[in-house]
């Protein structure tokens, strides 16, 4: 008898999204934001019926502040093959969850995790794993396990070590490791045992040395090694330049102090029999050394030029309207000229490069949303205005002009398609952003003076407007719900990785491409492309009635501690 009225009050309080889940058959299931945070919080945890949703292949429980703890039960989701539970405040993870055998992606980042069970390495089928942002001091032994293992997250944590087996050759397809921000003290000299890796970024740990057998990692393309303080000075500037080939070479040659270079200084002091000499050398070597150093500083340097607004007899102004403070009231923007699409896959790195930063310091846009247009495309003066989703008009990237709700309805219905797919277990693109407008009857939107919508945050950019390797000025544009702040940290991460590209693109050798949409370029002034240099033109932001809001790059903005960045204002 009290089975039967559990089970009814249980089916009278079933959340909406799980009883649809359910009817449906679906195969993936979003919950996320305060709404779900409020029922979350009302029922002391997850709805229990959410357990027994035994096709989902895909769960995200994401933006909940309320929820502490997953239930042993997820092992029941036997058939998951991507777990997101980021953005929550979990204090713990069940040891169940090592029965999952099916998972290939594991999200818990950005929780209040102390330790991670030893049976997360019993998941043969993992793919990727990501537990930044959280307070963890160790990994478990045992990764080696996971072979199938292609992408590790570990950043923002307190590790002082990695686990020794994360450096063994079973471990093949393992490409990227993210250790940043933690107190790790050494990189293992078994990194070689990685014949796949190509990305590894310790960036702000306490790393004294870098091993030599890191250049033995034949497929290695991109290091980060910035924010150590280590011993081999020289090496250290190499390091905050980002420049992963002249790192690795150095370290191939045995480095300073080391290897070749240190036989032939053992050489050269057997041959030197008085005091006199011998200080002559150290002398001779120190202003060699010296000289080095300043070479590769030289050869690391970025520039970033300010430019004030009241310099430019064409300045662009951005008015934001009164209806955007409901909706996602902060905006702050700027124009960059100098950057160089042209050459080889720059545009591409480029595109790349905003997409890391999406997920990373946007939080898959839920943060913050970056914008990029061709400024030549653009009709000033413009407005940061939010339009009902039946009159605000766009041509989305790659479609032709539509309604916002058109737009909505047609992502949502290829969403939709996409998980009757069996071979699909989430959504991509465009679709995963839709959640971020739910409860929303204004959708923000920058307009130009010909009242063409060129940005629709945080979806999609204008067509108009869209860059390609002839754009020869940028129009960058950050929006946020969250804060203004987070808008400039924002754009000054966009900058600086600007201008880290511009100066990997003028160092290499790579061959002018060619843009297929457009007329090949013919106007732009060879001494254009002769420095890697960017010049950042600071862009107004005013009310509706002129009053300035703000204006980037101000004087306390771009105060990187990139040590190898001169800002010039």
């Amino acid at each position: 008898m009290l089975d039967i009225m559990a089970e009814e009050i249980i089916s009278v309080n079933i959340w909406p999204e799980i009883e649809k889940a359910e009817k449906e058959n679906r195969r993936e299931l979003v919950l996320q934001g305060s709404v779900v945070d409020k029922k979350i919080l009302s029922s002391g945890g997850l709805q229990a019926r959410l357990y027994s949703l035994s096709l989902l292949n895909y769960l995200e429980i994401s933006q909940c502040p309320s929820l502490h703890e997953i239930h042993e039960n997820i092992r029941h989701l036997s058939h998951l093959q991507s777990l997101i539970l980021c953005r929550n405040k979990l204090t713990s993870v069940p040891k169940s969850i090592g029965e999952l055998k099916a998972i290939k992606v594991l999200d818990l980042s950005v929780n209040q995790l102390q330790a991670l069970p030893e049976e997360i390495c019993a998941l043969s089928e993992l793919d990727t794993l990501n537990v930044s942002c959280n307070s963890i001091a160790a990994l478990p032994d045992g990764l080696s396990k996971c072979v199938k293992l292609a992408s590790i997250n570990v950043s923002k944590n307190a590790l002082s070590r990695l686990p020794d087996d994360l450096w063994c050759s079973s471990l093949e397809l393992l490409s990227s490791i993210i250790a940043s921000e933690n107190a790790i003290e050494m990189l293992s000299t078994e990194v070689h045992n990685l014949p796949g890796l190509k990305v590894l970024d310790l960036s702000n740990n306490k790393l004294q040395e870098l091993p030599s057998e890191l250049a033995d990692c034949p497929k290695l393309k991109e290091t980060n090694f910035k924010g150590n303080k280590l011993k081999d000075k020289r090496l250290e500037k190499m390091v905050n330049g980002c420049q992963t080939k002249s790192v690795l070479d150095y370290l191939r040659a045995g480095g300073r102090g080391k290897g070749k270079g240190k036989q032939q200084d053992g050489e050269v002091g057997e041959k030197l029999d008085g005091g006199r000499n011998i200080s002559k050398k150290k002398s001779s070597a120190k202003q060699k050394g010296k000289k080095e150093a300043e070479e590769v500083d030289e050869l690391n340097r970025m520039v970033v030029r300010v430019l004030h607004v009241s310099k430019v007899p064409t300045a662009v102004t951005v008015q934001v309207s009164a209806g955007v403070k409901d909706v996602r009231p902060y905006i702050v923007c700027c124009i960059v000229k100098g950057m160089n699409l042209r050459q080889g896959n720059a545009l591409k790195r480029f595109l790349v490069a905003q997409t890391k930063l999406h997920d990373e310091i946007c939080a898959k846009r839920t943060t913050a949303t970056i914008a990029t247009h061709d400024l030549g495309l653009l009709k000033a003066p413009l407005v940061y205005d939010a339009r009902p989703p039946d009159t605000l008009k766009i041509a989305p990237l790659g479609r032709k002009e539509m309604k916002a709700a058109e737009l909505l309805k047609m992502l949502q219905e290829e969403a939709d398609e996409q998980r009757k797919q069996k071979k699909r277990q989430n959504v991509s693109g465009l679709h995963k952003y839709l959640q971020l407008l739910d409860g929303k009857d204004l959708y923000p939107c920058l307009v130009d003076a010909e009242d063409h919508v060129v940005s629709f945050p945080p979806i999609t950019n204008s067509e108009r407007t869209k860059i390609k390797r002839s754009t020869q000025e940028l129009f960058l544009e950050v929006t946020s719900s969250t804060s203004l702040q987070i808008c400039k940290d924002v754009m000054d991460a966009l900058i600086i990785k600007m201008a880290e590209l511009n100066k990997l693109t003028f160092g290499g050798k790579e061959d002018v491409g060619s843009d297929e949409e457009t007329d090949v370029i013919s106007d732009r002034p060879a001494e254009d492309l002769a420095s890697p240099e960017l010049t950042v033109v600071q862009v107004k932001v005013v009310d509706v009635d002129g009053n300035l809001k703000v204006v980037y790059p101000s004087k306390t903005d771009l105060m990187s501690d990139v040590s190898n960045l001169t800002v010039i204002r």
